[in-house]
């Protein structure tokens, strides 16, 4: 179902400012930098708390994009381009939006809740694929932009929908419910997440509920007291006379409901549930024993009565749903390559997705997909691979190997569109017969399939076998502080993150990559050789050297780098290296001394340094100090001294040189306790990763480090653990023995019962002197723990802060002390 801009401009109520032709619409965009079909491509400039959509019509421009809708007038237009101007842009797509599913006729299951939102949608999708033509929201796509952008894939062949809405504040949910229009409702469950923007509880379920002010069904679980009181004052304002709203499907494990849950039996990884429906008996099992898994099934088996499939059939389906992987994985690979995973799942959405990511990487020269047949997806083959022929091309891979009897007969489609390498085999056992005449090395390989394809099979023999500790980054964690952050910032305010010490342990290249992709201004290294690794990993941003001496200025000159001057010696040193080279109006960073007396130039070195900056070999691209305290109240006084001090030398400097500069004091402290000292720039370091010395903000933890668990040994009485008999043991006690040790990064100091490691959600203390390769874990008391269940270092359920606090050290010392040796494993959902 296609639209002409000329359509669109009528649906929207905008006018003209510019019109060259009517073209097709296919493709919305926010992000120009996501643009895969320019041509038939329309760009909203929404504006947000920090970017203005305006401001990249240029670049959206250069990609190819000639379609826009704007809601200020631009001082300079694009030539050959369509502009429609609109009093609000996120409120034409919603209206674009809302237009487009009015056009569609066929149920809609819509889901809200606090958590499970996503899981319970992707079941149903594995649930109902056999039986519907299914267009749903790609990932978590549930907010004010992204429900828009997920209605508008319903296309002429659906014959379901299912799309989740999420809020953050009131009268959000209206807008969502008119885009949705949903049949059938599902809440998922109420908790404490995404709370901020409500009074409390009742409110926000209130302002959930408005999704289903129109639904024929309603399905929930009884067994939350605020949930079903709203659910019934809901029901009683929307009923006219006799005639009911809607229908109601509740289940409950404690009370009377339509679904009354009467048994769930753990055994193993399976659950049994057992239950009464329509007062006839009926059962189910799940191959999930975790609580939640348990909730988002009984959601789930709740639309299949609803939708009255056979009992027999609900079993068999039921006891066939797997786990979603909700994210990407980028590990390293064989031959200096790397691996992104994405075997789970074969739509155009969800490999749009992973494609946007891979081409996000610039640390190989070459891009590989690893593809396989897509199943289900209610096209004619020849419409559905010429489609995807077209977005591997416009993602400029270089390598494309399909796996599948279809794609593979439809190999003519990607030759028609991509005149690279092209490989197809009918099967993965085909592949691994293959794989010694294939050669692989030097690039970033996408693997992207349905699950019934085993393609973990190809992922073991790509991905690199390493030690088995791994340190996860979450990606998304990342942006999300970054955003925390960028949220305090005054609008002109520019940022530069320090991905000095590998990004505090993260891993340089792969952290720099994502802040460049997310328009972080600056970035700042500690030695000029982390630089140079960023530049041959593609990165492009200004990058400042905070430790450059004289044998790096050749390499600052070869790879762009800009280097911190904080005194005479080095700024002489560097002129007189620059002259002899012949290079004029070098970039450089000054710093100033205020306080901490580690590094700068001082109030009394001033006037020196004013006359050497009249030079024509520098310009000054930034002058900066740090502070020393800005995250301790009881330091205010002398904060305020600093940046006293820091203004009247920056001023001085000002007034000497004939052009502008930025000035920068906040560190990530600062940022969230000073906002008045935010200058031109702020500086953002372990906040990106989820620590908050000031204590401001709710920041999401980055890095998770994990392990595994060697060995479990029964140790007696009178018996001693690790080197020295420093553990010795008064009890029957059981030891496990953890595959991670001082070489790893983990602190000696944390041994005998320092420190502690979560096992099966439950801490168990160190035991004995922590060795080079493993640490000793007392497990006594601890259930159901195999030999290769994983630990968790420290991460999610574990801070880092109290690790650091165990060892007597800042988390700063934790994260940069994680050894090389150990895998990272980066992830975005």
């Amino acid at each position: 179902m296609t639209y002409l801009i000329s359509d669109i401009a009528k649906i929207v109520k905008g006018t003209w400012v510019a019109f060259h032709e009517d073209t097709v619409i296919r493709e919305l965009l926010m992000d120009s930098r996501k643009a895969v079909f320019p041509g038939v491509s329309l760009f909203f400039a929404l504006k947000g708390p920090r970017r203005d959509g305006h401001s990249f019509i240029k670049d959206a421009f250069k990609k190819g994009i000639r379609n826009f809708i704007v809601s200020e007038q631009l001082p300079e237009l694009p030539g050959q381009a369509n502009v429609i101007h609109v009093r609000d842009v996120l409120e034409a797509l919603q209206t674009l939006a809302v237009y487009h599913r009015n056009r569609f006729h066929i149920p809609v299951i819509g889901i809200t809740g606090s958590n499970g939102k996503t899981i319970v949608k992707e079941w149903l999708n594995q649930l109902l694929s056999d039986s519907y033509n299914i267009v749903r929201s790609p990932k978590s796509y549930n907010s004010q932009i992204g429900v828009p952008l997920s209605v508008w894939q319903l296309h002429e062949n659906a014959t379901l929908g299912i799309f989740e809405a999420g809020i953050s504040q009131s009268n959000e949910m209206d807008n969502l419910q008119k885009i949705i229009q949903p049949d059938i409702g599902v809440f998922t469950n109420i908790g404490d997440a995404h709370s901020k923007g409500f009074l409390n509880n009742r409110q926000k379920i209130r302002e959930k509920l408005r999704l289903f002010t129109k639904v024929k069904t309603l399905i929930y679980c009884k067994d939350f007291p605020e949930l079903n009181e709203a659910v019934a004052s809901m029901y009683q304002q929307l009923k006219t006379g006799s005639e009911k709203p809607f229908n109601i499907i509740s289940w409950s494990a404690f009370t009377h409901a339509e679904l009354e849950i009467k048994e769930i039996k753990k055994e193993g990884p399976v659950t049994n549930i057992k239950g009464r429906y329509l007062s006839g008996d009926v059962n189910i099992a799940i191959p999930f024993s975790d609580d939640a898994s348990i909730q988002n099934a009984i959601n789930c088996w709740c639309v299949l009565l609803h939708l009255e499939m056979p009992a027999d059939e609900i079993k068999r389906r039921m006891r066939n749903i797997h786990g979603m992987a909700m994210r990407l994985d980028l590990r390293n690979g064989i031959n200096n390559s790397s691996v992104i995973n994405d075997s789970y799942s074969a739509d155009l959405s969800s490999l749009k997705i992973a494609l946007d990511f891979l081409s996000q990487q610039h640390q190989h020269p070459k891009r590989t997909v690893i593809l396989t047949d897509f199943l289900e997806s209610g096209r004619s083959e020849k419409d559905l691979y010429e489609d995807i022929a077209r977005s591997i091309e416009q993602h400029k891979v270089d390598r494309l190997i399909g796996i599948g009897p279809v794609i593979s007969r439809n190999a003519i489609a990607f030759e028609k569109y991509n005149k690279k390498q092209l490989q197809f085999f009918t099967s993965v056992d085909d592949f691994r017969q293959q794989f010694p005449h294939l050669h692989f090395g030097n690039e970033t390989i996408l693997i992207k399939g349905a699950r019934v394809f085993g393609l973990e099979q190809i992922n073991n023999i790509l991905e690199r076998q390493t030690h088995q500790t791994l340190l996860e980054i979450d990606l998304d964690a990342l942006l999300f502080n970054l955003k925390s952050y960028q949220q305090l910032l005054q609008p002109k305010t520019k940022l530069m993150a320090m991905v000095k010490a590998f990004s505090y342990g993260s891993g340089s290249y792969e952290i720099a990559s994502a802040l460049q992709f997310n328009k972080v201004d600056y970035l700042a290294v500690a030695y000029a050789d982390e630089g140079v690794e960023l530049r041959k990993g593609g990165i492009t941003l200004p990058v400042m050297v905070m430790n450059p001496d004289e044998s790096s200025f050749n390499t600052l000159i070869a790879y762009d780098l800009e280097p911190e001057i904080y005194s005479h010696e080095q700024l002489n040193s560097f002129e007189l290296f620059l002259k002899n080279e012949g290079l004029n109006q070098y970039p450089i960073h000054i710093e100033l001394e205020t306080g901490m007396n580690r590094l700068g130039f001082s109030k009394e070195d001033l006037p020196g340094l004013l006359n050497k900056l009249q030079s024509n070999s520098f310009k000054v691209q930034s002058v900066f100090s740090h502070l020393v305290g800005s995250e301790d109240p009881n330091l205010d006084y002398f904060t305020k001294q600093q940046a006293d001090l820091f203004t009247q030398m920056s001023d001085e400097i000002k007034e000497k040189l004939d052009y502008p500069f930025l000035r920068h004091l906040l560190n990530t402290s600062g940022i969230s306790r000073h906002p008045s000292l935010q200058f031109d720039m702020v500086r953002m370091g372990i906040g990106l990763y989820g620590i908050d010395s000031a204590n401001v903000l709710e920041l999401k933890e980055v890095s998770t480090l994990k392990s595994s668990v060697a060995q479990i040994k029964h140790v007696r009485p009178g018996e001693s653990v690790s080197y020295g008999r420093s553990g010795m043991v008064h009890r029957d006690t059981w030891i496990a023995t953890v595959r991670l040790g001082y070489a790893d990064g983990y602190p000696r100091m944390l041994g005998n019962g320092r420190g502690r490691m979560l096992v099966n959600g439950q801490l168990a203390p160190t035991i004995g002197n922590i060795c080079m390769d493993m640490t000793m874990l007392d497990i006594t008391g601890i259930l159901d723990i195999h030999e290769g269940d994983e630990v968790t270092v420290f991460g999610k359920g574990l801070p880092v802060a109290d690790v650091a606090k165990w060892a007597e050290t800042i988390p700063y010392e934790i994260l940069t002390g994680i050894s090389q040796r150990v895998k990272r494993v980066y992830f975005q959902e």
